[in-house]
């Protein structure tokens, strides 16, 4: 199973970005499938998650403004963020969930004020 996040930069408060996890050997339609992130200084925490079934889950902190999406075909899950916060500032990771795969470097996003 690899899991690979990208999609990462440096953005200014308000701005967007599109994350994309691209995987391999992992079913979608058997697992519910997560973004992450950890902030310096801080445990990696839950973003979103979604399955193929029901309705995506967001921490409150990112209702709103995140999007949680998957495309089966493409093996490929994405994480739309709009309106970021610099408390948004983090490396971001997916995985599924809970957790069952090697982390991945992950890939940085920068919020700046």
């Amino acid at each position: 199973v690899q899991l690979q996040a990208f999609g990462g930069g440096l953005v200014q408060a308000g701005g967007s970005l599109r994350l994309s996890c691209a995987t391999s050997g992992i079913i979608f339609s058997r697992n519910r499938m997560a973004w992450f992130r950890q902030a310096p200084g801080t445990q990696r925490g839950l973003v979103a998650s979604i399955t193929t079934l029901d309705r995506p889950n967001y921490q409150d902190s990112v209702k709103g403004r995140f999007t949680i999406s998957m495309d089966s075909a493409k093996n490929t899950v994405y994480l739309q963020m709009n309106s970021l916060k610099p408390e948004d500032t983090a490396v971001y990771y997916c995985n599924t969930m809970p957790p069952q795969y090697n982390w991945g470097q992950g890939t940085l996003v920068t919020v700046s004020s």
